[in-house]
Protein backbone atom coordinates (compact mmCIF):
# COMPACT_ATOMS: atom_id res chain seq x y z
CA UNK A 1 0.00 0.00 0.00
CA UNK A 2 1.25 3.48 -0.83
CA UNK A 3 1.94 6.00 1.92
CA UNK A 4 -0.78 8.27 0.50
CA UNK A 5 -3.34 5.46 0.91
CA UNK A 6 -2.15 4.87 4.46
CA UNK A 7 -2.54 8.55 5.35
CA UNK A 8 -6.01 8.76 3.83
CA UNK A 9 -7.30 5.56 5.46
CA UNK A 10 -5.17 5.13 8.57
CA UNK A 11 -8.06 4.14 10.85
CA UNK A 12 -9.15 1.40 8.43
CA UNK A 13 -5.63 0.01 8.12
CA UNK A 14 -5.19 0.04 11.92
CA UNK A 15 -8.38 -2.01 12.24
CA UNK A 16 -7.14 -4.46 9.58
CA UNK A 17 -3.84 -4.81 11.46
CA UNK A 18 -5.71 -5.35 14.72
CA UNK A 19 -7.59 -8.16 12.99
CA UNK A 20 -4.27 -9.84 12.15
CA UNK A 21 -3.54 -8.59 8.65
CA UNK A 22 0.03 -7.62 7.80
CA UNK A 23 0.37 -4.66 5.45
CA UNK A 24 3.50 -3.53 3.60
CA UNK A 25 3.78 0.23 3.18
CA UNK A 26 5.53 1.43 0.03
CA UNK A 27 7.04 4.72 -1.10
CA UNK A 28 7.01 4.97 -4.88
CA UNK A 29 6.73 1.20 -5.11
CA UNK A 30 9.60 0.48 -2.70
CA UNK A 31 8.68 -1.30 0.57
CA UNK A 32 9.58 0.94 3.51
CA UNK A 33 7.55 -0.30 6.48
CA UNK A 34 5.22 -2.99 7.76
CA UNK A 35 1.98 -2.54 9.63
CA UNK A 36 0.66 -5.52 11.55
CA UNK A 37 -0.77 -6.71 14.81
CA UNK A 38 1.14 -6.00 17.99
CA UNK A 39 2.47 -9.34 19.21
CA UNK A 40 2.22 -10.30 22.85
CA UNK A 41 3.95 -13.61 22.35
CA UNK A 42 7.70 -14.08 22.40
CA UNK A 43 9.71 -14.78 19.30
CA UNK A 44 10.20 -18.40 20.40
CA UNK A 45 6.45 -18.84 20.95
CA UNK A 46 5.71 -17.42 17.49
CA UNK A 47 8.31 -19.64 15.80
CA UNK A 48 6.87 -22.69 17.57
CA UNK A 49 3.32 -21.73 16.52
CA UNK A 50 4.49 -21.35 12.91
CA UNK A 51 6.15 -24.77 13.03
CA UNK A 52 9.67 -23.42 12.56
CA UNK A 53 10.99 -24.83 15.85
CA UNK A 54 9.94 -27.55 18.25
CA UNK A 55 10.46 -27.21 21.97
CA UNK A 56 12.44 -29.82 23.84
CA UNK A 57 10.37 -32.58 25.41
CA UNK A 58 12.17 -32.19 28.71
CA UNK A 59 13.46 -29.19 30.58
CA UNK A 60 16.62 -31.06 31.56
CA UNK A 61 19.72 -29.97 29.74
CA UNK A 62 21.60 -32.73 27.95
CA UNK A 63 24.76 -33.95 29.62
CA UNK A 64 27.77 -34.69 27.48
CA UNK A 65 28.94 -38.27 27.85
CA UNK A 66 32.55 -39.23 27.76
CA UNK A 67 33.20 -40.75 24.41
CA UNK A 68 36.15 -42.09 22.58
CA UNK A 69 38.78 -39.41 22.34
CA UNK A 70 40.42 -38.61 19.06
CA UNK A 71 44.07 -37.67 18.90
CA UNK A 72 45.01 -35.31 16.11
CA UNK A 73 48.53 -34.64 14.97
CA UNK A 74 47.49 -31.73 12.75
CA UNK A 75 44.61 -29.34 12.17
CA UNK A 76 41.13 -30.61 13.06
CA UNK A 77 39.98 -29.84 9.50
CA UNK A 78 42.46 -32.43 8.20
CA UNK A 79 41.14 -34.99 10.66
CA UNK A 80 37.55 -34.33 9.63
CA UNK A 81 38.48 -34.63 5.94
CA UNK A 82 40.22 -37.94 6.64
CA UNK A 83 37.23 -39.27 8.61
CA UNK A 84 34.85 -38.30 5.81
CA UNK A 85 37.09 -39.93 3.22
CA UNK A 86 37.15 -43.15 5.27
CA UNK A 87 33.37 -43.05 5.63
CA UNK A 88 32.87 -42.51 1.89
CA UNK A 89 35.18 -45.41 1.07
CA UNK A 90 33.14 -47.69 3.36
CA UNK A 91 29.87 -46.55 1.81
CA UNK A 92 31.04 -46.81 -1.80
CA UNK A 93 32.90 -50.03 -1.17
Amino acid sequence: MAITDLRANLKDFIERARAGERIVVTDRGVPVARLGPAEDESLLDRLEREGVVTRARTKKRPIAKKGQGVKASGPVADLVTEMRRDRDERVLG
